[in-house]
């Protein structure tokens, strides 16, 4: 995949690289990087040798939200992407991660500005790694505006429901520690290191079994909502046909060997 202006693609081994790539406005949302955005998802599931996704910015920031010049005029850079989305008119919202999950875990490397609906699409990510000056937060209400990229929906269930309101709320913004501090990411680096952190995070899930990492994934999602005894028994039914793939096999030969397995998604 080639990617768009606004979204580049490149290969670090079996992990997927999306960069965000407009930093001449902080990596504000466009049609371009929609497009990429959701092509790159859809590249991702369909390609069995890519095990992970990293999901960066370029130029120092993650994502500032919207283009907000551009919705003043109301119109957004890219127009020879219109027709994609009028193709598909929900195209948007699968970029966002707001009505498409990846069957691949999804890591965020932040840094800089990751604001507004970079914070929406923060919050369809698996595993999040920030540098220590990263900024997050959901602006919206400071414009008149509502986080319609689902955070009103999504943030409670990641975080305590106060810290959720204040965020959604007050539209402050919140550092890397304290964003940290109330669960929002998992890991403070070193600025500039985020991206590297997050490889490294990328090729330890990347070591395992695939089916399993993947099963592993759809399970928790699904069961997030469901009463102990239904998600227990939506486990079982999504745990089981794991142990019975060659990869498990491989895997209890390979700890036998003591040597590293060679999983190949069967």
């Amino acid at each position: 995949m080639d990617g768009t202006e606004h979204l580049t693609v490149q290969r670090e081994g079996a992990t997927l690289v999306l960069t965000l790539n407009r930093p001449d406005a902080r990596n504000a949302l466009s049609l371009a990087m929609l497009v990429g955005l959701y092509d790159g998802w859809i590249e991702a599931d369909a390609d069995d040798s890519v095990r992970s996704i990293v999901l960066t910015g370029a130029g120092g920031s993650f994502c500032a939200g919207m283009d907000l010049k551009a919705l003043a005029g109301d119109r957004m850079r890219g127009e020879e992407h219109r027709d994609r989305l009028k193709a598909d008119p929900d195209l948007h919202w699968k970029a966002m991660l707001r009505h498409h999950r990846p069957r691949k875990p999804v890591i965020a490397a932040v840094e800089g500005h990751c604001v507004a609906g970079g914070t929406e699409i923060l919050q369809g990510t698996d595993i999040r790694v920030a540098g220590e000056s990263a900024t997050f937060g959901l602006y919206e209400v400071r414009r008149g505006l509502f986080p319609i990229g689902g955070s009103t929906v999504r943030l409670q269930r990641q975080i305590p429901r106060t810290h959720a309101l204040e965020m959604l709320l007050t539209g402050r913004p919140y550092s890397a520690r304290e964003a940290a501090g109330i669960g929002l990411i998992g890991h403070v680096v070193p600025d500039g290191t985020a991206l590297a952190k997050a490889l490294e995070i990328a090729e330890q899930v990347n070591a395992c079994g695939p089916l399993a990492v993947e099963a592993v994934k759809a399970s928790v999602y699904e069961t997030a909502e469901m009463t102990e005894t239904d998600g227990l028994a939506a486990e079982l039914a999504r745990g089981r046909p794991v142990f019975d793939t060659a990869d498990a096999k491989e895997g209890a030969r390979a700890f036998a060997e003591k040597r590293p397995p060679v999983y190949k998604r069967a």
